[in-house]
């Protein structure tokens, strides 16, 4: 089955989420801290749990501030149902339910779960009980006298009269019926005493159990193999329960650990160790040559009363990572905390991955210990594996575990306060920017990585930089002369202080060359970047290199009367170049005349760009020469 929507009511900081949709793959919950994101997952998860340990309790999940209030009224919160799930029968268990109970037997593809905090569960279905009585009837020879009165028939509790009808007729014909009648109504019923029973514990069987798993389940660096195969499932700890998996996934069950042939137990463990290293391999890039190493030391103990004085020999189960990049091994629990979540949650999941019983799994705020790259690994190898085996709902506020690629399975988790509680939606208009902001940040950092999408880029300040050039060099081309090569993607950048943080970023994977003004501060970042080998130092091209000045702006390959013209249309004004002084770039002349610290330098460009038709046939040809220079050069970078 599939969960296809999700309501919770009056648990934690949750007073009514609304029906929340669930995608069929991946459900992504993003929210800031205390938002109710996990008090979402906590309540989902007590509904149809794995492990049969964690339950609604009233004194601790009830809203604290609601609870009184409401016993006072009369209200019976042991009766409140906090959660309330949707789910869609899939083909698999409708064939799996109507071989047993007949085509039709189930009406609806749609089944409901509740469950209260008394801990009852509430199963709401649609069935057709006709529908089960004629298949069960199918293929069994009914005599003809009672073919009418079968064909009659709508109730399962009715079958007794009508086989003790047949069978008191005597015929011989009637006991055959009978007797096949019976074997075939003990095959559909199984244990249950009753059809609704049956159809019950079927549906039962065909629900999926949550699976939920936080920073708290990681495993030890030390399991003590006979104490912990001693508990009691229900009673184990999420970290005892993530070291019990990775003891199944051993063949504890077979006693392969406990085997009293060292053979035997150390292939056993190699095997384990080869399986996560494959996965560790694959799904974490941070470092591709740890190897995991599993072994099995025995501890000698003295026994305390009633057997005072006696020794006993107790196996643990030890993990160690060996690192070939750094020739040493560590003990699991000295490895990052990004990793050990990480190590934990294969070991977790490739056990269940192993079992047939359908599951969903929650995952409350994964990998905030690791890196951004290994938070994309990550989210791989959700997209990769856990998705192809069962649907996944997960919690997050890092903007690296969000998919700017699939914001329909993006929910937002918002706290409204005491009167409103938590609210869960996928409408970004009604929600805060706080909320928003991972959202944000995921489709920034997508834009950023797709920014440079041309093999070769030519990085300038600002959309002014972009407007001269490309309009500069399509004039030029359309003369017969040299304009940028067709290689080149002009990429602006935002500002001469974002150049440098620009290349740094991506500098290193991308062909760059990067033009920028001539400052009197120089341009230092960018000539480190060159010393560290970052950029090559022909790669910056500075505009001074073309006016043979020291200090120079792109508006300075215009000739001075040229972009006086444009600033002019641009802001109605009529300066001269006789009303400027110093030899300074031309845009500090204006704003110094101007009596101003600067102007937007945009409206000139934005001016040169609408009416290029006027401006460029009356360019003079040292501006022309200027910008040709210009373009040969950023053209010689060009490999």
């Amino acid at each position: 089955m599939k969960l296809i929507e999700v309501e919770v009511k009056f648990f934690k900081n949750i007073l009514d989420s609304t029906p929340v949709s669930v995608q069929p793959d991946i459900t992504c919950f993003v929210g800031k801290n205390e938002s109710g994101k996990t008090a979402f997952l906590h309540a989902l998860y007590r509904l149809n749990p794995a492990h049969k340990g964690p339950k609604f309790n009233v004194q601790q999940q009830y809203p604290a501030w609601l609870e009184k209030t409401h016993r006072r009224e009369g209200k019976k919160l042991e009766e409140v149902r906090p959660v309330r799930a949707t789910f869609e029968v899939e083909t698999a268990d409708l064939a799996a339910f109507e071989k047993r109970f007949g085509a039709g037997s189930l009406k609806s593809k749609q089944i409901v779960l509740e469950r209260d905090y008394g801990g009852q569960g509430y199963l709401s279905y649609e069935t057709d009980e006709a529908k089960a009585i004629a298949f069960l009837l199918s293929n069994i020879e009914i005599p003809a006298d009672f073919k009418e009165r079968a064909g009659k028939l709508r109730k399962f509790s009715d079958l007794d009269g009508f086989s003790e009808e047949m069978e008191a007729n005597g015929g011989e014909a009637c006991k055959s019926a009978c007797t096949a009648l019976n074997e075939k109504e003990e095959e559909m019923l199984g244990e249950a005493k009753d059809l609704t029973s049956a159809m019950r514990d079927e549906i039962d069987s065909l629900l999926p159990k949550f699976f939920y798993f936080d920073e708290y389940s990681s495993l030890p660096g030390t399991i003590k193999i006979a104490e912990l195969l001693q508990k009691e499932r229900d009673t184990l700890s999420e970290e005892e329960e993530t070291a019990r998996s990775l003891l199944d996934l051993a063949g504890a069950e077979k006693d392969y650990l406990l085997n009293a042939d060292y053979e035997v137990r150390k292939r056993e463990l190699e095997n384990v160790a080869n399986s996560l290293t494959h996965d560790v391999l694959e799904y974490w890039s941070t470092n591709p040559e740890l190897r995991v190493h599993i072994d099995l030391v025995q501890k000698t103990v003295k026994l305390r009363a009633p057997q005072e004085g006696v020794h006993a020999v107790l196996d643990e189960l030890k993990i160690r990572l060996w690192d070939d990049r750094h020739l040493l091994s560590l003990p699991f629990d000295q490895r990052s905390s990004g990793f050990r979540w990480f190590f934990s949650f294969l070991a977790a999941f490739s056990d269940y991955e192993q079992r047939k019983e359908p599951i969903i799994i929650l995952l409350d705020e994964p990998g905030l210990g690791l890196h951004a790259r290994a938070q994309h690994d990550f989210l791989r190898f959700i997209e990769q594996r856990l998705a192809k085996k069962c649907q996944v709902l997960y919690t997050t506020h890092s903007p690296f575990l969000v998919q700017p690629t699939h914001l329909e399975r993006a929910r937002l988790v918002q706290d409204e306060g005491r009167e409103k509680g938590s609210r869960i939606s996928s409408d970004i208009l009604s929600i805060d920017k706080d909320t928003l902001f991972p959202l944000q940040g995921a489709l920034g950092y997508d834009l950023a990585q797709h920014l440079f999408v041309a093999p070769h880029n030519l990085v300038v300040e600002g959309t002014s930089d972009y407007t001269y050039l490309l309009l500069l060099s399509d004039h030029l081309k359309s003369l017969g002369r040299v304009g940028l090569d067709e290689r080149w993607s002009l990429v602006p950048v935002g500002g001469a202080d974002l150049v440098p943080s620009f290349v740094a970023l991506l500098g290193h994977h991308l062909e760059v060359t990067v033009l920028v003004d001539s400052r009197k501060e120089g341009n230092q970042r960018l000539q480190k970047m060159a010393d560290q080998g970052i950029l090559e130092r022909n790669r910056i091209i500075t505009i001074g290199e073309i006016t043979k000045t020291r200090l120079a702006d792109i508006e300075d390959l215009f000739a001075t009367d040229e972009y006086l013209s444009l600033y002019n249309s641009a802001f109605g004004a009529t300066i001269r170049s006789t009303d400027l002084t110093g030899a300074d770039p031309i845009v500090s002349r204006i704003a110094r005349f101007l009596k101003v610290e600067r102007f937007d330098h945009g409206r000139p460009a934005d001016v040169f760009l609408r009416s290029r038709d006027k401006f460029l046939p009356s360019l003079s040809a040292d501006t022309l020469n200027r910008f040709e220079e210009l373009f040969k050069k950023a053209n010689s970078t060009l490999k």
